[in-house]
């Protein structure tokens, strides 16, 4: 059994009054989620979210460490994927989406951001962020 771990968070934005959130739609499955990547190296989770969201999508963030919530499934046989997700501000809002890996990035205001999502493990994960978030 091979294990792979990820890191990424749920990044927000206040925009005029509404509270929105990032989500990437992947060119190989075309599922929306949120922003996470492998850890590299000795990367902390922290480190390993910041980083991969700026490459994803040229965003900076500030994490927030009090949220922490992890989502374990089976990618593939013979393996089992750990994603760790926290909370993260964005510092800019213009985005840029890694050509190779990104099809399309949105804000999402966070009222209509279950009908987005395309798995009930993300759905799972921005409901327990809501109030955090808020």
């Amino acid at each position: 059994m091979q294990n792979e771990k990820s890191c990424g968070a749920i990044v927000y934005r206040k925009y005029h009054g509404n509270t929105e959130i990032l989500l990437i739609k992947h060119i190989n499955s075309g599922h929306w989620s949120f922003p996470k990547g492998h850890v590299e190296g000795n990367e902390t989770e922290i480190e390993t979210a910041m980083r991969e969201i700026k490459e994803e999508t040229g965003i900076d963030v500030i994490i927030d460490p009090t949220f922490r919530e992890i989502v374990s499934y089976s990618p593939k046989k013979d393996t089992n994927k750990q994603v760790v997700y926290f909370i993260a501000r964005a510092k800019n809002t213009d985005f840029t989406p890694q050509e190779d890996e990104i099809a399309e990035i949105r804000w999402v205001e966070l009222g209509r951001i279950c009908s987005v999502l395309s798995y009930e493990n993300d759905k799972s994960i921005v409901n327990k962020a809501k109030n955090f978030i808020i």
